[in-house]
């Protein structure tokens, strides 16, 4: 089940995904994912949502999940 927090945190990995990819290859966009979580969300933010990636992850942007991955 997924909690309220979670809930936003899945919310702005999408957006943000979302947002990086208007008219970027792929690549790129996970380039930007990543440097955007690395430089703006807490360790305990990319932690959670790492958590979710590795137990479920079905609802997050599968341009965001490269990215999480590799942060």
């Amino acid at each position: 089940m997924v909690d309220t927090e979670l809930k936003h945190l899945i919310k702005m990995a999408n957006q943000i995904a979302e947002h990086c990819a208007i008219g970027a290859d792929p690549e790129v966009a996970v380039e930007k994912i990543a440097d955007h979580v690395a430089r703006f969300w807490a360790p305990s933010m990319k932690q959670r949502l790492k958590h979710y990636l590795d137990s479920d992850g079905n609802q997050v942007n599968e341009l965001a999940k490269t990215a999480f991955l590799s942060v």
